[in-house]
């Protein structure tokens, strides 16, 4: 992610980004969490974590109070992560499509008409996907005699 500058006004950092758009700041927030979240080291961590929880509890007996703390941090890191991967991953699935429309747009002998393929109906993206598995079948039927 290209960043062209930084702000800081007051308790709000905005970054610009080359293209001139200011990402907001739970944006930037969630990924850092995914960033953060996805390292081998902090999995290794819940883990062990986890795993002193449950020898902590073997030792003292699972009470019903800790299992309950035990229950509900878990439900709430959860759904919370859930959201944090859903933003992360439409965010970049986007960046994906655009990059991959303006290629498509560069490309002489690209269909236009692909660009908006995520916006077609399912017949429609049905019969796309049935014109090129024919023409790849037709490249591919050369090769093999």
């Amino acid at each position: 992610m290209p960043v062209a500058t930084v702000t800081h006004t007051g308790a709000v950092t905005t970054e610009r980004t080359e293209l001139g758009s200011i990402r907001p700041p739970g944006s930037r927030l969630l990924h850092t969490i995914d960033r953060l979240a996805s390292r081998p080291v902090l999995a290794m961590a819940i883990v062990a974590g986890d795993g002193l929880w449950v020898v902590y509890s073997l030792i003292v007996g699972f009470p019903t109070r800790l299992e309950t703390i035990f229950q509900t941090l878990v439900a709430a890191l959860t759904l919370a992560m859930v959201f944090v991967i859903q933003h992360t991953q439409a965010r970049e699935q986007l960046a994906i499509q655009r990059k991959l429309d303006e290629i498509l747009r560069a490309l002489p002998h690209a269909s236009n008409a692909l660009i908006a393929l995520e916006e077609a109906s399912d017949d429609e993206l049905g019969t796309v996907h049935r014109t090129h598995r024919e023409l790849r079948q037709q490249a591919v039927e050369p090769e093999l005699g």
